[in-house]
């Protein structure tokens, strides 16, 4: 599911929580929305994905996700780090982010939105809920939402 090189993927999740990542990846392939996932599990490796660099040198930052699920806890950088330099660059200015995060703070709600958010879900702790959750993001952001194409730098 995460080949470093593929030129389109339909959803990154920015997650280091493993039992979190394993309920987002499998509640997004039983709903059959999305193609290719990428997982990364810190803030710097969902920016070295979206921008081509680090381990992901080479790949074609002009074909970006069609929708972020980014958690605000991440390691080396947070998620609303990662979220504040999406919105500085004009390959991933208009690229839609969702909060999903275990964060029921109003502080990290109206920063996330200031920033640029498209949506702010607080995980169900139910596994069930976190599922179906998931399920209906992907439904909404990979089927329903359309999205302005991204400029070329």
């Amino acid at each position: 599911m995460n080949d470093k090189h593929n030129d389109y993927t339909d959803i990154l999740i920015a997650e280091d929580n493993p039992n979190d990542a394993e309920l987002a990846t499998r509640g997004l392939a039983r709903s059959k929305v999305a193609n290719k996932v990428v997982l990364t599990k810190d803030g710097q490796l969902a920016l070295d994905y979206l921008f081509g660099q680090g381990e992901y040198e080479g790949r074609d930052t002009t074909l970006q996700p069609k929708v972020v699920l980014l958690d605000l806890k991440l390691p080396k950088l947070n998620g609303l780090e990662v979220l504040e330099r999406m919105r500085k660059d004009p390959r991933t200015k208009l690229t839609p982010v969702v909060i999903l995060t275990s964060s029921q703070e109003e502080s990290d709600l109206v920063r996330s939105y200031h920033l640029g958010a498209n949506s702010y879900i607080v995980k169900p702790v139910d596994f069930e809920k976190f599922t179906e959750a998931i399920r209906e993001i992907g439904l909404y952001w990979m089927l329903l939402n359309k999205v302005p194409t991204t400029p070329k730098t």
